[in-house]
């Protein structure tokens, strides 16, 4: 496959370009940032040893969506629209790890993104990228939306139970740890290291634009209204999500019976590891990888359950996550070109 990548330089985008240029299947024929510098990626990333001389911003756009077969857009929310447009009216299958593809109501952006979308068509046309609950319509997909980070490790945690309708409504609270690279690579007073160093905090309570997402399909999922409370947290660390989630089941539930559950629904799923009864998930455990570790547990005292979940937010929750999206577009095994990256310390 001929591939594009647009924002290159960021973490995601170059974690991206690390899996692309080691990927068997794989050739690099473009490589876009938002400086348009004309350096390389390794004057960026010092510690990219990769088979590759493309400079960054080398030729036109237009020249390097016409050369590939698919484009990879790792931009910030509403800075790729444009180029999405470009490449899917070209014929171009499209890979957007931001989230301006994700949601289905059109409204939606206006409530949670504070911007109006432009190509409502785009949005009917966009599949959800995550391949564990959607592999068969990524495959056919001209256009998918790459999943966010804590959505991932939110949906896989609670895919099972809301599949199966065992979740009382009302009763799911989702508590999620980011590491500080989620921001992205643009510096804020927020991220800075005096501000993040020894320090633990909430941010947009009720307001996160992840909301919306983790409800769409977990609506999907039961085909019922679902609402969540969600509660991100920004912890000292560089990179790695952890998402404690409690609820309630419908009926009380042994932990025999909900690892039974979560077996049998991801007894496909190469990159879901379910971690054995009374072991719960760090996330050093997955960094640098392209898979999600669950552990569980049922309270008999309360009827409880507890799901944490655990992803690198840059492999699984961005770049890998979109490597696994092109292998299934492409008839490729899931796991292909998935080795550990960790291009960013």
């Amino acid at each position: 496959m001929r591939v594009t990548v647009f924002g290159a330089t960021g973490y995601a985008g170059a974690i991206l370009t690390d899996l692309l240029v080691h990927h068997p299947h794989a050739e690099l024929v473009g490589l876009f940032s938002s400086g348009k510098d004309q350096s390389s990626l390794q004057q960026h990333y010092p510690g990219f040893h990769a088979p590759t001389d493309l400079l960054l911003d080398c030729c036109p756009p237009e020249e390097a969506i016409a050369a590939s077969d698919l484009i990879f857009l790792a931009l910030p929310h509403g800075k790729g629209m444009d180029l999405v447009a470009s490449a899917h009216n070209a014929g171009k299958r499209v890979i957007d790890l931001s989230g301006d593809h994700r949601l289905n109501q059109p409204a939606a952006y206006e409530e949670w993104y504070g911007f109006t979308h432009p190509r409502v068509d785009l949005l009917k046309e966009s599949v959800y990228g995550l391949p564990e609950l959607h592999s068969q319509d990524i495959r056919s997909a001209a256009l998918v939306a790459n999943p966010g980070c804590y959505p991932t490790s939110v949906l896989l945690g609670l895919a099972p139970l809301q599949a199966n309708c065992k979740i009382k409504s009302g009763s799911i609270v989702i508590h999620s740890m980011s590491g500080v690279s989620g921001a992205g690579k643009s510096s804020s007073f927020e991220t800075s290291f005096v501000e993040v160093d020894e320090n633990l905090k909430a941010y947009r309570i009720f307001s996160h634009q992840h909301t919306p997402e983790i409800e769409q399909e977990l609506e999907k999922l039961s085909n019922a209204p679902t609402q969540v409370v969600f509660s991100p947290h920004l912890v000292p660390v560089k990179r790695g999500i952890l998402s404690t989630i409690s609820l309630m089941p419908e009926q009380s539930m042994t932990d025999d019976e909900l690892r039974t559950l979560y077996v049998d629904f991801y007894k496909n799923a190469p990159f879901v590891k379910l971690m054995e009864p009374g072991i719960l998930p760090q996330t050093k455990w997955v960094s640098g990888s392209n898979y999600c570790y669950l552990g569980l547990s049922s309270d008999p005292r309360t009827g409880a359950v507890m799901v944490v979940s655990a992803i690198d937010n840059l492999m699984k929750g961005a770049a890998g996550q979109a490597i696994q999206n092109m292998n299934l577009m492409f008839g490729l095994p899931e796991t292909t070109g998935l080795i550990r990256s960790a291009l960013i310390p």
